[in-house]
């Protein structure tokens, strides 16, 4: 690095390398930070907060997320950041926190933890810097850590027998994530071609790309039953159209009002697990 990051961010970068070990992290992967891009929150949809921010911000700010809602004092990812920050972050304001994605070390074209979204953004090869890792994911409370400089988790991640879902290995990032300096690309699944969710994306400061696409049958789906349980799949199968889902009928029931968020979740789960491109856990070919 050209300079060492100051303040919180230096303190948790410092600690975090501090019991990390491996080889340096190939610098031609990158991190990710999936999301659903056509979610709405206080009715303002997601895209167009990032156009309005220009930065993509954590759920200390948004009070929203993919998976647990524990940003706040006390709560399971204040004490998580407590822990492995060392406590750099204790009194910080809440748009300095990290923001949380994974290493497409798998090289997907779905993103590094298509668990969280459909879409997502792919961060330049210079936030590989101010960026920490840990596997497994963080709610699992895991004691290995990694950074570009020190990392050995991608042979823990290939040692591991992890369901598709849970196969990534989730990055912090630290410091402010600008849409126009810190983005390679916004990629978009092709059912939101067309429709506002690209006239959204089109508005941002970076390039837009599509991966080739979530789609499951309701046929399909009631082989899977035993995944995420039988109740979901017959939820899938009600708000499926024409007898399939995608990411936007799914956003579509979210955003209705008439569903329980945490069903709609696992809803997701099935399409993301059985009705992705990238069914390979261990590549994208």
């Amino acid at each position: 690095m050209s300079c060492e990051p100051a303040g919180a961010v230096g303190r948790a970068l410092a600690h975090v390398a501090s019991v990390s070990s491996g080889p340096p992290l190939d610098r031609a992967l990158r991190v990710t930070l999936n999301f659903h891009p056509d979610r709405i929150t206080a009715g303002q949809g997601v895209l167009e907060r990032l156009a309005a921010d220009g930065r993509y911000l954590s759920q200390f700010v948004t009070g929203t997320s993919n998976g647990g809602l524990t940003a706040y004092p006390g709560g399971d990812r204040w004490r998580w950041e407590h822990r492995i920050f060392a406590g750099a972050y204790d009194d910080a304001d809440p748009a300095d926190r990290p923001v949380y994605g994974a290493l497409n070390f798998r090289a997907r074209s779905v993103g590094g933890a298509q668990r969280f979204g459909s879409a997502h953004l792919r961060l330049t090869a210079e936030t590989l810097d101010r960026t920490t890792f840990c596997f497994p994911d963080s709610t699992f409370e895991p004691g290995t850590f990694g950074v570009a400089s020190r990392m050995g988790l991608i042979g823990l991640a290939d040692a591991a027998e992890h369901d598709l879902l849970d196969d990534y290995i989730e990055a912090q990032v630290h410091g402010p994530v600008r849409i126009d300096r810190d983005v390679e690309a916004l990629v978009l699944d092709p059912c939101y071609r067309d429709g506002p969710i690209e006239q959204a994306a089109r508005k941002l400061v970076c390039s837009i790309e599509w991966h080739r696409g979530f789609r499951l049958s309701v046929e399909e789906m009631r082989h899977h039953a035993g995944y995420r349980g039988p109740e979901f799949v017959e939820l899938g199968a009600a708000i499926a159209t024409g007898g399939v889902l995608d990411p936007k009928i799914i956003s579509e029931a979210a955003n209705s009002g008439r569903y329980d968020l945490q069903a709609i979740k696992r809803v997701w789960h099935l399409l993301a697990r059985f009705g992705g491109p990238d069914q390979d856990r261990r590549s994208d070919s």
